[in-house]
């Protein structure tokens, strides 16, 4: 078996022979891709529920179609995305030639995570091939049926000088991070982007982070309460609430608080019955140090449980759990819950929710439900966050054409759709320019004088708009 180095430097030679850059190369990989992912669908399934207890249509959603309908939106516009963007010039440079032309970064790092292991992984990638990079993939070892697929998989599916799997724990990655790579995305807690930044920066290589938050979900003023229930029971209790983007809690009045309670309680019934435990629709916990967590926060909360709370600590199970009379210093406030507990704050004002909001860390993503257009506009003007969702959560993020990525303690750096592809390119401005209007030029060359400096400045301003002859 190779060595991390050998590895590297295998794919390091395979980006410097060109054989990435040709457009045919970069849809061919893709493709193959896309074939890996829908040939091998059960046993990726079979993975994820084995990892995760992933429900068959959750999985099917989040972590295969995703992939594949960004890889269907990658292929057929990658012509374009490749040609040349033309610029504006001024008159010094009227008959140059002026472009941006996107050019492969080189070696590429995606470090993924447990969560989503199929899509956290493949979804940087299809930005990454397609910008003409060779790329290493670091699954989350937490996942481990997933990881060991995953390395089983790409090497038969993808050209092994370009593409490769590094698995491994923590020590393997930090040994993975000496090397030095053109790219690093990473996907996991701040604790680990930091070390990540730090080993980046001995090569001063370009790092893009996806960091999570507490996503707020603010509810103001009226709405349709039995919709509101269903759309954040099922965004919050999506894959057990081990989401990035899940509403970590949610903010409103004791009255929509009184209000939403009940729906909230008949929503969960209707997704996942009288005894949650038993049905095949709710995922599990990942390891059981991730329940004892979860468990420790809600034994050290003075909130007070009124949905759920129930758990069983050797099917990794914990119940969809509400919390009222949350305070804000409380320990489900603390930190990023990842799990299917939900903390519900009362704030009596638009204001006062937007000043609660822009207090804390700025989040992955931010939900607003409201009737009101104009509050729901105002939340959104005034607060920050990776991604914004009215009336709903967690969909924003499925469209391929939209910017995912986060802001400030959230991360960093956008992908999905053309957004991966920008991430992975290098933007490079090229002048190509001739022999003519040497005459013009000579007004640069020394000696210098004023009048040279006025014609110079004239010529160079980009609000010149008379042409040469």
């Amino acid at each position: 078996m190779d060595t991390q180095r050998q590895v590297v430097d295998r794919l390091r030679s395979s980006f410097r022979s060109g054989v990435t850059v040709p457009e045919q190369f970069r849809k061919a990989q893709l493709t193959k891709l896309m074939s890996m992912l829908k040939e091998n669908e059960e046993r990726f399934l079979e993975a994820l529920h084995k990892d995760l207890a992933k429900p068959r249509f959750e999985a099917v959603l989040s972590e295969v179609d995703i992939v594949i309908n960004d890889l269907h939106v990658t292929i057929a516009n990658l012509s374009s995305w490749m040609q040349p963007e033309y610029v504006s010039k001024s008159l010094a440079t009227k008959l140059d030639d002026c472009s941006v032309r996107r050019q492969p970064l080189g070696v590429v790092l995606i470090i993924g995570a447990w969560n989503y292991p199929l899509q956290l992984l493949f979804l940087p990638m299809v930005g990454a091939i397609a910008a003409g990079n060779c790329v290493i993939l670091k699954p989350s070892e937490v996942s481990a049926a997933t990881d060991r697929l995953v390395a089983e998989l790409v090497p038969k599916y993808l050209s092994q000088d370009c593409f490769a799997v590094v698995s491994g724990g923590a020590e393997e990655t930090k040994a993975l991070l000496q090397n030095r790579f053109d790219h690093i995305l990473y996907t996991g807690s701040q604790n680990v982007a930091r070390s990540i930044l730090q080993a980046a920066a001995v090569h001063l290589t370009p790092v893009t982070l996806e960091l999570g938050g507490k996503c707020p979900c603010f509810i103001h003023g009226q709405v349709n309460i039995q919709y509101a229930a269903r759309r954040l029971v099922w965004a919050k209790f999506f894959n057990a609430g081990q989401s990035c983007v899940a509403p970590d809690y949610v903010l409103c009045s004791m009255a929509t608080r009184d209000a939403i309670l009940p729906a909230m309680r008949q929503a969960l019934e209707e997704f996942y019955g009288k005894e949650p435990q038993k049905c095949p629709d709710f995922s599990r916990i990942v390891t059981p140090r991730h329940w004892s967590r979860l468990m420790d926060l809600l034994g050290k909360t003075s909130g007070k449980v009124v949905v759920g709370g129930e758990s069983d600590q050797e099917d990794k199970y914990i119940a969809p759990t509400v919390v009222v009379d949350v305070p804000e210093d409380d320990v489900l406030m603390a930190e990023e819950i990842f799990g299917p507990i939900l903390p519900i704050l009362t704030v009596e004002s638009l204001e006062k929710g937007i000043d609660f909001i822009n207090s804390k860390e700025k989040p992955l993503a931010l939900y607003t439900f409201s009737n009101d257009s104009s509050a729901v506009k105002e939340v959104m003007e005034r607060t920050s966050s990776g991604g914004f969702c009215s009336n709903d959560g967690i969909v924003h993020m499925t469209l391929p054409s939209m910017p995912f990525g986060g802001v400030g303690a959230s991360g960093f750096g956008n992908y999905h759709g053309r957004w991966g592809f920008e991430t992975f390119s290098h933007h490079r401005a090229c002048m190509l320019r001739g022999w003519a209007l040497e005459r013009l030029n000579s007004l640069r060359y020394p000696p210098y004088t004023e009048t040279n400096l006025g014609w110079l400045r004239w010529t160079a301003s980009p609000n010149t708009t008379c042409s040469l002859m």
